[in-house]
């Protein structure tokens, strides 16, 4: 089998039963920053060396497929998928972020991106993730988007958040807090 089709060389691409649409519609765009995303926690699980943090980031990024498609496919198709978003999904995420969160010590402040490169990584997929949820936002006013995608990308930019700060707690680099900059005179 062929790696190209060149059917997607006039720019448009079919969704799930062969409706033709515009690469840059937004459904399209949808799909395409949630694959962002997906690669974003390939490169972090590349760089992370803790089992456990990987072991919960393959599981999202399996999810993350599956939630591409369900958002790429024609509302009128939905019954034919063998996955869609659950509350099972958006509760899994609460109980990662509880038991992960356990771990480390509490914050009662902003605190800058970075640390370790796999946390930075994990910073740029959680700023990613908030993305996709603005796309998804813009894509249910053209049609129906369950409930339950909005609270797991919310969800899920909340563990990353959880997950970049104990990737570098276990390796022992410590979170920086933000410090607002002293007034400028004008």
């Amino acid at each position: 089998m062929r790696i190209y089709t060149k059917t997607g060389d006039t720019g448009q691409t079919s969704l799930y039963g062969g409706q033709r649409v515009d690469k840059d519609a937004t459904q399209i765009q949808v799909v395409g920053e949630i694959d962002e995303l997906n690669a974003y926690l390939g490169l972090a699980r590349s760089t992370n060396d803790n089992f456990q943090i990987n072991e919960v980031l393959q599981r999202v990024q399996h999810e993350l497929f599956s939630l591409g498609a369900e958002l790429g496919t024609p509302s009128n198709h939905h019954h034919k998928l063998t996955f869609q978003m659950a509350q099972q999904q958006v509760s899994q995420l609460e109980i990662d972020i509880d038991t992960l969160e356990n771990e480390l010590p509490p914050i009662r402040q902003f605190i800058l991106p970075g640390g370790a490169l796999s946390s930075s990584v994990l910073h740029l997929a959680r700023t990613v993730c908030r993305r996709c949820e603005r796309r998804v936002v813009a894509l249910s006013k053209d049609q129906p988007v369950a409930p339950e995608i909005f609270q797991y990308l919310n969800r899920l930019s909340d563990l990353l958040f959880v997950v970049a700060r104990l990737t570098n707690a276990k390796i022992g680099v410590a979170d920086v807090f933000w410090t607002q900059p002293p007034p400028q005179q004008r």
